[in-house]
């Protein structure tokens, strides 16, 4: 949990808004603040002393990613994950983890694509566990995103994150595919230690469905 109330008085308010976005996200996440709940602002700021300012412009942002709704003047209220968001929010890390395969995988060093290789591996034995699942391919590539050079990208790809994360915090892979799945990050990994960009964007894209 953040400590909000340790913070220096110089600290910049957007830093603070910031601070109180990924806590309510993780609450979001984790499932503590449950679809349907009420968030009511002037009672999330005194929770963690702060003003309501930065509650609500965090509000406002995690209204943007789709995981709650806001009811001026009321409150807040925390959404559903329905079967359609978790198709979209396939499509879009998809597409993204794409993007951050292809920039990131031919940047890379020798030793950090073998360091890259191993976090892959980890990803084998997680096809029946939603969390774990989205765990491991952040770690995969969160860690390309970072090494792609290429900024905007990499703010785009932890901007979404707690949204993917949530969205996707239920979904497994379908107890049929998990033998194709297996090979199409085997197929990623060697791609990965090769360097080959390309062929690390279209696995990554198939591990998503698009």
């Amino acid at each position: 949990m953040l400590n909000i109330e340790t913070k220096n008085v110089g600290e910049s308010k957007q830093l603070l808004a910031d601070e109180v976005f990924h806590h309510i996200g993780q609450q979001i996440i984790d499932g503590v603040l449950e679809p349907g709940h009420r968030i009511r602002d002037v009672i999330v700021a005194d929770e963690l002393h702060v003003s309501r300012t930065p509650v609500r412009e965090a509000l406002q942002r995690l209204e943007r990613l789709g995981l709650v709704t806001m009811y001026p003047s009321r409150y807040t209220e925390v959404t559903m994950v329905t079967p359609e968001i978790v198709r979209e929010t396939l499509e879009f890390a998809g597409y993204q983890a794409g993007v951050s395969a292809r920039l990131g995988v031919p940047r890379l060093t020798a030793s950090e694509r073998e360091y890259l290789a191993g976090l892959v591996e980890q990803m084998y034995t997680s096809l029946d566990d939603g969390p774990v699942t989205s765990e491991r391919r952040w770690a995969v590539f969160s860690y390309l995103s970072n090494r792609s050079q290429n900024s905007q990208h990499a703010g785009l790809v932890t901007d979404s994150s707690i949204a993917v994360f949530r969205n996707l915090r239920g979904w497994v892979v379908p107890v049929e595919d998990r033998a194709r799945m297996r090979q199409v990050y085997a197929d990623f990994r060697d791609a990965v230690l090769r360097g080959d960009g390309d062929d690390a964007e279209r696995h990554a894209r198939a591990m998503h469905y698009v």
